[in-house]
């Protein structure tokens, strides 16, 4: 049986999900093959959303770092710097965006909030509309209904890279974590 807050939160994703256009996922696929690698960064649980897609990205070979990890090498002029941030007014988020962009690093953020400061700090903005009216906050707390589609459209955006670099849920499978 479905619970309100499910069904709540499907409709709701899929009305957000729905907004991203296929323009914006072909060019988001397209700067992550382009560049030479791919910096990750969010805090707190839109830095685990931005985790979770980076497992993905290093199962499909590519070089991937997260933001702020002690072995994570400096960016340069030929990466791609991912941010994400629900509200795109999160102090250390917006710091990294600046870092990126003087460092020569195309810049690209997933955020809610189309006209934040980490919007006007980047490259590029996936927008990512979240409402949910005064349901939210009984339903999909705090930065839920972001988070949730977010983890969705990253999820999205695998097949499409899959398929442009020929590689198959077995090719994915020997970068596994080798403990699973």
């Amino acid at each position: 049986m479905r619970t309100n807050s499910l069904d709540f939160l499907v409709g709701e994703i899929s009305k957000s999900i729905a907004s991203v256009t296929e323009e914006d996922q072909n060019g988001f696929v397209d700067l992550l093959l382009g560049k030479r690698k791919i910096f990750i960064y969010g805090s707190g649980r839109s830095g685990l959303v931005g985790q979770f897609f980076a497992v993905r990205l290093v199962q499909l070979g590519l070089d991937v770092h997260f933001v702020g990890d002690m072995t994570t090498p400096i960016i340069g002029k030929e990466d791609l710097t991912v941010l994400v941030s629900n509200t795109g007014e999160t102090v250390s988020t917006v710091q990294t965006a600046n870092i990126a962009r003087r460092m020569g690093s195309h810049v690209v953020c997933v955020t809610s909030k189309k006209h934040s400061k980490l919007a006007h700090a980047s490259n590029t903005v996936i927008h990512i509309p979240v409402n949910g009216g005064p349901e939210a906050a009984e339903y999909a707390p705090l930065g839920t209904l972001f988070e949730d589609t977010v983890v969705l459209f990253f999820d999205s955006v695998v097949p499409c890279i899959m398929k442009k670099l020929g590689k198959t849920e077995a090719d994915m499978r020997k970068r596994h974590a080798i403990w699973v």
